[in-house]
């Protein structure tokens, strides 16, 4: 008899999962003898009205439909990710922060880069390197009226906007959630009845899985529903000396003659201007290097000089010696008056004389 009440405990947790399976199917459908299908949509929040659909998923009795019915009633997540510029670093970034919070959001994430004095100076000249990343969230009802306000108080350099519907993912998991919940309940009526233990951890275990899924899915449609809720946007701030110009009109040729002219002009002005800037900037560097060459220009010639004295001091103690060699010859009679010898022997006789000596 245990053996038969565990087998009928298995047996009816077996049916309320195949059963909960069964039902978790999304929204019933049934078909009319017309060949139109009729989808109920009373079990899943409201999501999707009811209503007939041809086989071709367009409403057969409606030749248009609104674009704001399209989006009614839909979960769409909405990202914007701008890159602007500004000339005024710290009013925009107070700008946009309060503007966020008036809206009723919040900043999720802030990035600020000071900028630095050794990195200021590029190929195209000074440029201010200031910049900040921003994460916001903005309501989703506030989203178009905040991006209008950033764009009017800064350039836009670029935008990029997406849309992600997650209404079916959203309606899939609510609709397992319910199943769950019915099972769950169910579970909790076998275990208050049953009577052997092994039939009661056979259903803690079971419960256990249940209330770990419904947790999960919990939190799953918890952040479906803040990212629903609150649209992300990502701005970045630049600070420039010049806005970049916004073409909305194509020029004539000869607009295109003068602004390249004056173009022209005023990067050579800029030019004459940087150039000047970092002449006076380095000019510690170029002094220091015109010591240093200095230096080494002095210690080349002294060499030189020093090289130059000690060769004329040896050329004359050589000739000295030759002289005196020639006048110790003509003392022992073996050179005749007035005569002179130069050369190789007379160097030689030197040298043999200097080792007597």
């Amino acid at each position: 008899m245990e053996g038969a009440g565990k087998k009928a405990v298995v047996f009816l947790i077996l049916a309320i999962v195949l059963a909960g399976c069964g039902s978790s199917s999304s929204p019933s459908a049934s078909y009319s003898p017309d060949g139109v299908q009729n989808y109920v949509t009373e079990d899943i929040g409201g999501i999707y009205a009811e209503g007939e659909y041809s086989n071709d998923g367009f409403d057969a009795g409606a030749e248009t439909m609104p674009s704001d019915s399209v989006r009614a009633g839909r979960k769409l997540i909405r990202t914007v990710d701008m890159d602007v510029e500004t000339m005024e670093f710290d009013n925009l970034l107070s700008y946009v922060k309060e503007k966020t919070l008036e809206s009723g959001g919040y900043v999720e994430a802030l990035n600020v880069y000071n900028g630095s004095s050794y990195n200021n100076y590029t190929g195209y000249g000074y440029r201010n390197d200031r910049n900040a990343s921003l994460t916001l969230r903005i309501p989703k009802d506030k989203l178009d009226g905040f991006l209008v306000e950033v764009a009017d108080y800064s350039n836009i350099v670029r935008r990029n906007e997406q849309e992600k519907d997650v209404t079916l993912d959203y309606v899939d998991l609510e609709s397992h959630k319910d199943v769950l919940l019915v099972e769950q309940e169910r579970l909790l009526a076998l275990l208050e009845q049953a009577q052997s233990l092994d039939e009661i951890l056979t259903l803690e275990s079971r419960l256990s899985d249940i209330r770990y899924q419904l947790e999960s899915m919990e939190r799953q449609l918890r952040t479906y529903d803040n990212q629903i809720e609150y649209s992300t946007v990502c701005l970045s701030i630049q600070e420039v000396v010049e806005l970049t110009p916004v073409e909305v009109e194509e020029k004539t040729t000869w607009e295109r003659i003068a602004d390249g002219f004056m173009d022209s002009v005023k990067n050579i002005g800029f030019g004459i201007r940087e150039f000047f800037v970092l002449f006076v900037t380095t000019l510690p560097y170029l002094l220091l290097f015109a010591v240093i060459i200095l230096l080494m220009v002095v210690i080349i010639v002294v060499s030189v000089r020093r090289g130059t004295a000690k060769r004329v001091k040896k050329q004359a103690r050589l000739m000295q010696e030759q002289q005196e060699c020639m006048r110790r010859m003509q003392e022992a009679g073996r050179l005749p008056n007035g005569q002179m010898q130069t050369g190789a022997p007379l160097e030689g006789q030197a040298k043999e004389n200097r080792g007597n000596q």
